[in-house]
This record gives structure tokens, C-alpha cells and sequence, in this order.
């Protein structure tokens, strides 16, 4: 046998406890065929066989997000201007503002998720008033979590919000003193009223959906992610809104591979949308670049309940157990796997109640079920989900709202939240991702730091001891895989297996914690080609492709906000006439560092200060 491709002279962590560490692996079809040693993947090397020197880099399986709201995200992409690690008000303010001078008219500027003001040195969100100086003329939407949106003076008027318009089921138009709105939503409880003022907005035209579904795969790439798990979501509706990546699958563009789950429609119809599904629709249809997975994640309206710790805990509907219990009925005696969305221990024992009558009568015997994020469980509901042959997804949503749990429900409490160490002592499978796009930041080094860190991305401390890399790097690989029934087909580097790998930046295991977060790929390879890549091999990856439309935010700001070097890692903000303090851990380190370092930093943001 000759390989297709041989990457040699690397650092592989395979997260096969048989063969932990490789320096080189080789490719035939698309699997590993050889694992270990130079000399025995060079043994495969024939005529036509690509070699990839990866100069000692740290090298890991394809990242896998196992809740990832990637085929709506990909329609949007190009749409967004994105606040992921911006280090203040003033910048994210900037930002705006060079965006709307190039958005033509009648479309957005929309900031959707990622990003929280502990972020920001000013420790704020940005003003109504601040939206409306940015951008007087040009709409402008910015969610915050699913707590709330702000709107500008010219998103209300498009929007058509007035004095007259009544608060929706759920949600609140905040108005002033003179009965007019201000530009602020409120989600209470219910996130609806965010997600329908939002798809107010423009949609783009087929294909530049089609052209912003590449850019986002390819932003992901860039991170080292090489599967996601699509848990659907609202406006998201089958079939009409996968025809982009059903084409792109078609034309062999994928560079991620996906597996979706069918997320309900229509409230009071939940069960006639799955039982059409279940009909027309078969299991796993697709192939390992897309396939269906089953149900979720949500199943009925009524046991909804999104996360939102500036509020109470919503308590569901007393309707929730009879419109649950006929939906996973149908979905069991389908044999269909199924997930549902579940925040709080409250709902999920409720749940369960409905799960465990239906298995009295139809066993699920083997039937893969899971949670999704799951933050408050108890011990007692892991053993039942145990029990029931069940898994758990979580991701990292403590990251941004952490210090919302902490103010309403103590520093105790958020010590496990979610108590992933308890679930994975139960034997309960775990998978983790981001629930990126709408809260959540797509990156998965933000969650990676997350569990390992133990903290926000303000830096507020959740807990003191996260877990290890290693086991955050197996739940991101091959505890994923089993939340698409793809154990042992991928997740590892491991003959038989996808050849699904990154090449990093850093040393994901040596590396300082606060340096986690700004990890990427330098080298990105799905089923033995390179989908991505950078530095040192850059010439040995496809070219990007250009952004349409041209106005579009993704051509200013490609992704999430990073530094342009490795020294500019090190430091979060500027302590100088900027308003932007220094981590006090940093400065000490950076004293010393020479002004021209960092010269073009600061010049990007207006600041001349050099006070560390």
C-alpha cells in the first residue's frame, strides 16, 4: 500500500489510550493507515505520495463541536460583524461604525453573539446612545446572550417598532418616559422576540449564502475543527434552509463534516412535523461529510428553557409532560435518536419523568438520547440519565454568563456548573462545543480554556481546579463522536479511523492557560486533504475564496478578534490614555518588552501609551 499523504516530524496526541503519542501518520483514502513513527509511515511512502514536514508542531484529531448551529450560522456569516475578543467598548464602538459607513442600504449591521461586556476593559455593554452616534442612519442589531438585543433609532423604524406596538408573549419592548421604545429588547423569559426582530433583517441571495457558508467552514478550519454536530434552531426550517450545504455536499465543498439533527417548527404541531420527518426522511441518510442524526433539540415549545440568568428560572408549562411524551413516543418506536435542550435540574427531572414511562413501555435499549448543556443537573438526574443509556452535551455558555449565575446563584453553586467531572465519574458519555452562534463564540479554544481554566472570559474565576487537557481534548474528539454514533470512525488518530487532524500553533499542553484561547491551526487536514492552512504551510492549502458581497463585514473582520503576534498573546489590554487596563499577572512579564512590539498593537487601537 502507498499512503496519499505522509505528516511526519510531529508532536500527534491521539487520544488513543493504546497509542497516546505518534510523531507521524499516514493516509490512504482518506483513513489512517499508519500511526507512530517516522519510519514506519515513510515505509508507506510511493511515487506520488504528498510528505508534510510539521516541524515539531503539537498535532491533534479534528476538533468536533457536538452542538454547533452551523448550516443557519454558515447563511449568516458574511452578514455579521463579530465581537469575539474585542478588548473594549471603544474598539467594538469603532468597529460598528466602519462597518455601517460601508453597509448600503436596506441592509444590517448585526452583531450576533460571542462576545459579553466582561470582556471589554470598561467592564459595560456599549449605549443606545453610543449605537446611535456610530451608525445615525445605517440599521443596527446587536444581541446580547438571550437576555436582550439593542436595536439603533433606524433598526426600530425598519423594524417597525413604535408607541402602539404591544409587547410580545414573553418579551419586553423597554420604552421611555414618553411611552416611545428605546432601542432595547428583553427577553422574559422567552428568546423569541429577539430571534423574530432579527430575521426582520435582509437575507442574502442564494449564492452568497452559499459563499458565506464557505467562509464560515473555513473561519471553523482555521480553528482546528473539523466536525460539528448542527442541533438546528429557530427560523432554521427543513428543507427549505439546507439547500446551501445539501449543494455544497453535492459539489464536494464541504470542508466540515456535519451531522443535523431536526429541530421542531411549529408550536402545537411538533408532532406532526416529527411523525413527516420520521416518514420521509431516513436515519443517517447522507454520507461521513453530511448525514442526518435524528431529533432535536427541540422537541415541544413547552420544554424550552433557555438560559437567562439575569432572570428567575422560568418554570415550564404544566402542558410540558403530555406534548413531550407522545413526541419521544413516535421518536422511540422510529428507533431515532433524539436530544433536547435543558438548562435547569427542575426541567430535566421533569423530563426524565416523561423519558422513563415511555421506557416502561417501549425500551430504549441501546437507543442513543441525549441532553444538551444540561448546567444545573444534580447527581441523582446523572445516574437517571445513566440508567437510561443517555449522554450529555455541554458547552461552554458558563464562559459568558458566568458571573450572571454567580450574582443570582452564588460562587458555590457555579463551582460545577455543569458538574462535567460528575457526569464523566458516572460513566455517562460527554461530548463538548459552544452552542455558538447566537451566545456562544464559535471558537473552541474559548471553551477549551473554559475547562481548563475554570473561568470566564472576563477572567472570573468559576472554579480553581478545571479539567486537564487531556480529558478537555478527549471531549472534544472522541467524546463527541459518540453523539453522532460515530464512535470509532473518528475522533482519534487511529488506523481505521478519518484521517481528521490540526497541526497547532502552540503546544496545547504546555502552553500558559491564558495562552489557550488564542491557539489555531497552522495546518487543518479532513480525510487526508488539507483543507487549511497557514505560516510555514501556507502554500500547501487551498486559497480562500473571495467574500461576497463585497461591503460585507468578513472582509474587514475575518473572524474573531486575535493578535497579529505571538507577544501581542500575551497582553489582553493597555494600561495607558486608551481607558484599556493590563491584567496585573501581565505586566510583570512585559515590562521589559521593547516599544516596538507592540507599536503596532496599540496603534490599531489610537493609543500611544506604552505604561506597563
Amino acid at each position: 500500500m502507498n499512503a496519499d499523504l505522509i505528516l511526519f516530524n510531529g508532536q500527534f496526541h491521539t487520544v488513543d489510550r493504546e497509542n497516546p503519542l505518534a510523531s507521524a501518520v499516514a493516509i490512504s483514502e482518506g483513513r489512517f493507515v499508519a500511526v507512530g513513527t517516522d519510519a514506519q509511515a515513510m515505509a508507506l511512502r510511493g511515487a506520488n505520495t504528498q510528505v508534510i514536514d510539521l516541524k515539531g508542531r503539537c498535532v491533534i484529531p479534528g476538533l468536533n463541536d457536538s452542538h454547533l448551529h452551523l448550516i443557519r450560522g454558515g447563511l449568516n456569516y458574511n452578514l455579521e460583524l463579530r465581537w469575539e475578543g474585542v478588548p473594549s467598548v471603544a474598539d467594538a464602538l469603532r468597529m460598528l461604525k466602519e462597518q455601517a459607513d460601508r453597509t448600503p442600504t436596506p441592509q444590517w449591521v448585526r452583531v450576533v453573539g460571542g462576545w459579553n461586556e466582561f470582556q471589554f476593559a470598561e467592564k459595560r455593554m456599549p449605549t443606545l446612545e453610543e449605537l446611535n452616534q456610530a451608525a445615525p442612519d445605517t440599521p443596527v442589531f446587536v444581541l446580547h446572550l438571550y437576555d436582550r438585543a439593542l436595536l439603533n433609532r433606524a433598526a426600530l423604524r425598519v423594524a417597525g417598532y413604535t408607541r402602539n406596538t404591544p409587547n410580545p408573549p414573553g418579551g419586553e419592548i423597554v420604552r421611555d418616559a414618553n411611552g416611545d421604545p428605546t432601542g432595547m429588547l428583553v427577553a422574559r423569559p422567552n428568546a423569541m422576540i429577539l430571534y423574530s426582530t432579527l430575521a426582520k433583517g435582509p437575507k442574502l441571495p442564494l449564492e452568497y449564502q452559499v459563499n458565506s457558508t464557505r467562509q464560515f467552514m473555513r473561519e471553523l478550519n482555521r480553528l482546528g475543527l473539523t466536525s460539528a454536530i448542527d442541533a438546528g434552531g429557530g427560523f432554521q426550517n427543513y428543507p427549505d434552509d439546507y439547500q446551501v450545504i445539501e449543494q455544497l455536499a453535492k459539489d464536494q465543498q464541504l470542508t466540515i463534516r456535519i451531522a443535523y439533527n431536526l429541530f421542531t417548527q411549529k408550536p402545537k404541531e411538533e408532532l406532526a412535523d416529527f411523525k413527516n420527518w420520521t416518514g420521509s426522511v431516513t436515519l443517517h441518510q447522507g454520507d461521513d461529510f453530511l448525514r442526518h442524526n435524528g431529533a432535536g433539540e427541540m422537541l415541544v415549545f413547552s420544554a424550552a428553557d433557555f438560559e437567562d440568568f439575569l432572570e428567575p428560572r422560568p418554570d415550564l408549562p404544566q402542558t410540558m409532560e403530555d406534548e413531550l411524551e407522545p413526541v419521544v413516543r413516535h421518536l422511540v418506536e422510529q428507533r431515532w435518536p433524539f436530544r433536547l435542550h435543558a438548562t435547569y435540574n427542575e426541567s430535566i427531572s421533569r423530563m426524565l419523568d416523561v423519558f422513563e414511562k415511555v421506557n416502561r413501555d417501549i425500551p430504549f435499549n441501546g437507543l442513543p438520547w441525549f441532553f444538551d448543556h444540561a448546567e444545573t443537573i444534580t447527581p441523582h438526574n446523572i445516574e437517571r440519565v445513566r440508567a437510561l443509556g443517555g449522554g450529555i452535551a455541554i458547552q461552554d455558555r458558563m464562559a459568558f454568563q458566568g458571573e450572571y449565575f454567580v450574582e443570582r446563584y452564588g460562587a458555590k453553586a457555579a463551582e460545577a456548573t455543569p458538574p462535567i467531572k460528575r457526569m464523566l465519574a458516572e460513566g455517562v458519555p460527554v461530548g463538548a462545543g459552544t452552542d455558538a452562534t447566537r451566545v456562544s463564540s464559535y471558537n473552541p479554544w474559548t471553551s477549551l480554556y473554559w475547562m481548563v481554566s475554570g473561568r470566564t472570559v472576563g477572567g472570573l474565576e468559576l472554579h480553581s481546579e478545571g479539567l486537564s487537557r487531556q480529558t478537555a481534548l478527549e471531549l472534544f474528539t472522541h467524546g463527541s463522536a459518540w453523539f453522532s454514533s460515530e464512535q470509532g470512525k473518528k475522533g482519534m488518530i487511529k488506523v481505521g479511523q478519518l484521517a481528521d487532524v490540526a497541526a497547532l500553533s502552540a503546544d496545547f499542553f504546555s502552553v500558559d492557560e491564558e495562552a489557550i484561547k488564542w491557539i489555531e491551526s497552522v495546518l487543518t487536514v479532513v480525510g487526508g486533504k488539507v483543507v487549511y492552512a497557514a505560516g510555514d504551510f501556507e502554500k500547501l492549502g487551498p486559497a480562500s475564496v473571495p467574500v461576497l458581497p463585497d461591503w460585507s463585514p468578513v472582509v474587514k473582520v475575518p473572524g474573531h478578534w486575535r493578535p497579529t503576534s505571538p507577544m501581542q498573546a500575551q497582553v489582553h489590554h493597555c494600561s495607558g490614555p486608551c481607558g484599556v487596563h493590563a491584567h496585573s499577572h501581565d505586566r510583570a512579564r512585559l515590562s521589559n518588552a521593547p516599544v516596538s512590539d507592540f507599536a503596532g498593537f496599540w496603534g490599531a487601537f489610537g493609543c500611544s501609551c506604552f505604561a506597563f
